[in-house]
């Protein structure tokens, strides 16, 4: 099965309804371009807008069951396509950096809130998610496990690891920072080292700190039948504003993790602790 993925790499108009309405014109190009899937960058509702007064804040947050959300749910219906809409999420104490996909037939399969959010910067405004999901979406060609990931959190081995164990053979990850050498090494990393497909949606370059090169990784390194190794990227777009659709081989993504070593089939778990061990041994990157 070849699942084609939208990605939709589009600059955020000031008004909700504005981008509800660029947001809904985007999804329709991405069906008439064939696509299964439709993923919008980081936190649509708003385009990525973190004001660090908690009134404002609360002012722009939407519910996960509200308008906005829910109107790309009959969109997805309506289209017969799935949609991955982004949005910042009402929660006490704080809100959410949120993803909900809807399938074709307009129901929910998938909400995940991003786990590392930036506490660094802006987003220390923001609650963390609660763990890491995956879910069956069906496609109507056959049923996909997908999972989700959200800009930051691709910067943790483990993100992907538990989406992989959970058994996500396509992970979603909508973004909005630039997109470079080593950010892009991190996503190839994450596809490389758990035989997974991971598409990422950016903002295009004209949205403050972003730059496009949204990207698809399709998780196969290497095939028996041909010499050598191959490119795991098999779409990267221009910093141009855009609705880009790319193909993953799924029939050859499960052949692949069925021969191949990566992914779980040879961890030794019982040699991990330290990595769940959140009170001791913590390493001091202070001078």
């Amino acid at each position: 099965m070849k699942l084609k993925i939208a990605l939709l790499q589009i600059l955020p108009p000031e008004t909700r309804k504005e981008l509800l309405a660029k947001g809904r014109e985007a999804c329709v190009k991405a069906k008439q371009a064939g696509a299964d899937i439709a993923l919008f960058p980081e936190m649509w509702s708003d385009g990525y807008s973190l004001p660090q007064d908690p009134a404002a804040l609360g002012e722009l947050a939407v519910d996960a069951g509200g308008e906005f959300v829910s109107a790309f749910g009959k969109l997805a219906a309506r289209l017969r396509m799935a949609i991955g809409i982004t949005f910042l999420e009402k929660h006490e104490p704080k809100p959410l950096n949120s993803m909900v996909l809807f399938d074709g037939n307009g129901r929910q399969v998938l909400h995940y809130s991003k786990v590392h959010t930036c506490d660094f910067d802006l987003e220390n405004v923001l609650s963390a998610g609660d763990g890491f999901r995956v879910a069956d979406l069906d496609t109507g060609r056959g049923i996909v496990k997908v999972g989700a990931m959200i800009c930051f959190d691709r910067e943790f081995p483990e993100s992907a690891r538990i989406l992989m164990l959970k058994g996500a053979e396509v992970v979603l990850a909508p973004n909005a920072c630039p997109m470079e050498i080593n950010r892009l090494a991190a996503l190839r990393t994450r596809a490389y080292e758990n035989m997974l497909a991971i598409a990422t949606c950016n903002y295009p370059k004209g949205h403050p700190d972003c730059n496009g090169h949204s990207t698809v990784f399709d998780g196969v390194a290497w095939l028996q039948e041909e010499p050598g190794v191959r490119d795991m990227c098999v779409f990267e777009a221009p910093g141009e504003e855009g609705v880009y659709v790319a193909e993953v081989d799924l029939d050859m993504l499960r052949e692949y993790r069925e021969n191949e070593v990566m992914g779980a089939k040879f961890r030794k778990p019982d040699r991990y602790g330290i990595l769940t061990d959140s009170g001791e041994q913590q390493v001091d990157f202070t001078l």
